[in-house]
């Protein structure tokens, strides 16, 4: 299949910017697809292996129950409606309708970010009212608290590097707000890592990206509380009817987290081996200099970060362009560009991809 880029004129990409839904998330194994084929040429009753699957996850992570879901934004749509329904037929059916008044999800309003689409537009889907907590700069325990009253079904807490993380509350204050108030904490946790960590702070709902850290197919694993897994498995017959996931990728998923549970992902320490090469290498080039920065919301990654000097030819925003001109096109992060910051993440990057990116930065600032 190495003729595909040429048969549909496609450009080949280096995915340096990390776990990215624009350049299709992640590679899978041979594992994995192993299972994806398996799925995709036999038949399943659907509901079963739905629930099957979900209880087989649940059991190896020590969860009570889970679900695979199509992506992680249904995850999020599917939760809200589960928890606004509470297992009622009648709400999955009429997710619309004004007889339920309890509706209102409470967000720190620095979470309520675009990742690729808005948060609120997953709550608003799932028929939830959007209620923001605090401010844009910061949010505490309390400032959750206030906005909690008699119509507030779930809050949600978005753990993620697009989110503010100065002056923010923690998922532990966020789990202790919710639970003093009888109501549950629905946790993104997208492109987390540690998928037992939320568990044991006694989060009610927590959503995963399957084809991010997990390196599964295009889903989403849900995972919590057994009643709030049932809500949402509920919604089959409702909003997750038009969100539904295929029987391949559900086997795909699964097969991704015995993988992940058994090797886990590349940790810092090979990280910043397999960086040293690369950063050196860049301060070869003039008008950049590169360091190594850990990931912004902390996880166990690290990046090579790179500033475009002010004597540089061209400013960062300029390099980026440049670099997705290219064939391959090199893709990065480019969220601090405007400040003259590129970041290479070399997850999915090997040695000899490295060797291209040094090689094109050379060409476009010779």
């Amino acid at each position: 299949m190495s003729d595909v880029y040429e048969k549909y004129g496609l450009k080949r990409v280096i995915n340096a910017s990390g776990k990215m839904t624009i350049l299709g998330v992640s590679k899978v194994s041979d594992g994995v697809l192993e299972a994806q084929k398996f799925g995709g040429q036999h038949f399943f009753e659907m509901s079963e292996l739905v629930l099957k699957t979900g209880q087989h996850i649940a059991k190896l992570l020590g969860a009570e129950d889970a679900i695979i879901v199509n992506s992680a934004s249904a995850g999020i749509a599917q939760a809200v409606a589960g928890v606004i329904g509470q297992g009622s037929k009648y709400h999955a059916y009429h997710s619309g309708t004004e007889r339920i008044t309890r509706r209102d999800i409470v967000i720190p309003k620095g979470q309520n970010v675009d990742y690729g689409a808005p948060e609120e537009v997953m709550i608003q889907l799932g028929g939830g009212h959007v209620v923001e907590a605090g401010y844009a700069n910061m949010c505490s325990p309390e400032h959750v608290d206030m906005m909690i009253n008699d119509n507030t079904a779930a809050v949600l807490y978005v753990k993620s590097h697009h989110a503010v993380q100065k002056s923010m509350l923690e998922v532990a204050d966020a789990v202790k707000v919710a639970h003093a108030h009888n109501l549950p904490l629905i946790l993104d946790a997208a492109a987390e890592e540690d998928l037992k960590k939320y568990l044991d702070l006694d989060v009610d709902i927590i959503i995963f990206s399957g084809a991010k850290s997990l390196e599964g197919p295009a889903s989403a694993l849900v995972y919590g509380k057994q009643k709030y897994i049932e809500w949402i498995r509920l919604q089959s017959i409702g909003i997750g009817r038009a969100m539904k996931i295929g029987k391949d990728n559900i086997l795909g998923l699964t097969a991704a987290i015995e993988e992940y549970l058994k090797i886990g992902p590349e940790n810092g320490d090979k990280m910043k081996q397999r960086l040293a090469p690369f950063l050196s290498d860049l301060n070869k080039i003039n008008g950049i200099q590169a360091k190594e920065v850990q990931d912004g919301a902390g996880r166990d990654i690290y990046r090579a970060s790179v500033t475009v000097k002010d004597d540089s030819p061209l400013n960062a925003k300029e390099v980026t362009a440049k670099l997705k001109e290219g064939n391959p096109a090199i893709y990065t992060r480019e969220y601090r560009a405007n400040v003259g910051i590129i970041e290479f993440d070399i997850r999915a990057v090997d040695g000899e991809e490295m060797d291209k990116i040094v090689t094109r930065l050379n060409e476009i600032l010779k």
